[in-house]
């Protein structure tokens, strides 16, 4: 089954988060297809950028929790998108949860429309948003990333982009993100490689700091009874033993 659908216009590669059935939920199939599309785009010379998108009303739901993917792959996976030799560009239409917005923190820009929205769901139901602080917290305002971190609750694509999660929050995504990607066309893939890794040097040092020490701490949480109990509640939808 293919979860990540491929196209390709005018040195512009489109990735297409297509599992549905899911919402785009972060399986290990999806993840393994993600990176090797990421990889495919790496060294080809034809490509100047790409988009990540979706397709259906959720750009991803986060982690898949009947098929999820190692801790380490996923790290790999962000690590690919903010390495990629060639600026990223996540275009947004509808819902981010928890493990996807990981993947816009990983990507250069964002873009998504006025209508979408988006939560760090991870305390809710036991754990936190571990692996994915690697792209984030570089990036993130401080004092708003803690009001998302810790509440768990649903904003808007305007309190994204004060966040500093987003780029842009548009009325017109598609003529946003053509514009970045006309911005692009008129650019060096010399001058573009080079400006992004002064870009990303904040977020690999992250990466090279503290990523086995958080694999193992979200390992660690998404092993514990409350995190069984937490997932429990999620499947089953109702509230987990814990709620006041």
């Amino acid at each position: 089954m293919t979860h990540v659908l491929t196209a390709h216009h005018r040195g512009v590669t489109t990735l297409t988060l297509d599992s549905p059935a899911n919402r785009n939920a972060l399986s290990a199939g999806l993840v393994a297809e993600l990176a090797d599309a990421l990889e495919r785009c790496a060294g080809a010379p034809d490509v100047r950028a790409v988009v990540l998108t979706h397709t259906g009303s959720t750009f991803s739901a986060g982690a898949d929790l009947k098929a999820p993917p190692s801790p380490y792959t996923f790290v790999a996976l962000l690590r690919r998108i903010v390495e990629l030799p060639k600026p990223v560009v996540a275009r947004v239409t509808g819902h981010v949860r928890a493990g996807g917005l990981g993947l816009l923190g990983a990507c250069d820009l964002a873009v998504a429309s006025k209508d979408s929205d988006f939560a760090f769901t991870e305390v809710r139901i036991g754990v936190a948003p571990a692996v994915i602080s690697l792209p984030l917290l570089p990036r993130l305002a401080p004092r708003a990333a803690a009001r998302h971190y810790l509440t768990g609750e649903v904003f808007g694509a305007a309190d994204a982009r004060e966040l500093g999660l987003l780029t842009e929050a548009a009325a017109d995504v598609d003529g946003a993100v053509e514009a970045l990607l006309g911005a692009f066309r008129r650019a060096s893939p010399q001058g573009l490689a080079e400006t992004k890794r002064l870009l990303t040097g904040s977020v690999l040092a992250a990466f090279d700091r503290d990523a086995e020490e958080l694999v193992q701490r979200s390992a660690s949480l998404f092993a514990s009874a409350e995190a069984r109990e937490g997932m429990a509640a999620f499947v089953e939808r109702r509230d987990p033993a814990w709620v006041l």
